[in-house]
């Protein structure tokens, strides 16, 4: 890839003592064709939901209809990365957000929880060659969660993962697709 080409900007910084090329332009319209799945853990339900109907509202601003977002239920944390993993395999989604709440109990099996979780979301994306977000909320409280999942459609879901991780999806789709072309194409 050349500087000057699209998706392509030579950048410098720190009074030009660093020079680099920027890759992607995340403002990228998607195509047509594009869509969404977006697994949720029903354990914590009540903060979940807000997180998906915050991305749900991020992903229909970006230009995606009812029929391009697919959203599947799993009962708790430990199975999405499962559910994404078969879902990725699929071949019909630009992206797999992962929504779920973990809060500190007395033991430590929210650690165990959180830690499989991560890690079975990030193998599944490296796995799969595919943007697989994790969106799973680790508090220590419910209170924390849900101040992580706030926001309504009237303020944008301000301050809201769910939102965040949407466009976190967005970006990743766009630069995916654009770093997928042929060389020739992408020089």
């Amino acid at each position: 890839m050349r500087t000057g080409e699209p998706g392509m900007t030579d950048a410098r910084g720190m009074g030009g003592a660093a020079s680099y090329r920027l890759v992607g332009d995340a403002a990228a319209p998607l195509p047509a064709s594009t869509r969404v799945a977006i697994v949720v853990s029903r354990w914590n339900d009540q903060v979940t939901k807000r997180l998906l109907d915050a991305a749900v509202w991020r992903l229909h601003a970006a230009g995606l209809t009812h029929e391009a977002i697919d959203v599947a239920w799993v009962p708790g944390s430990f199975e999405l990365p499962l559910a994404a993993d078969r879902l990725a395999a699929t071949g019909d989604y630009a992206a797999v957000l992962c929504f779920g709440a973990i809060i500190r109990g007395e033991t430590e099996h929210d650690r165990h929880i959180a830690q499989a979780v991560a890690r079975g979301i990030e193998e599944t994306a490296r796995v799969r060659g595919l943007p697989v977000l994790f969106g799973v909320l680790t508090c220590e409280t419910l209170a924390q969660a849900f101040a992580r999942a706030a926001g309504t459609a009237a303020d944008g879901f301000a301050g809201n993962k769910g939102v965040e991780c949407a466009g976190a999806a967005l970006d990743m789709i766009a630069l995916c697709q654009l770093l997928s072309r042929s060389p020739a194409t992408a020089r």
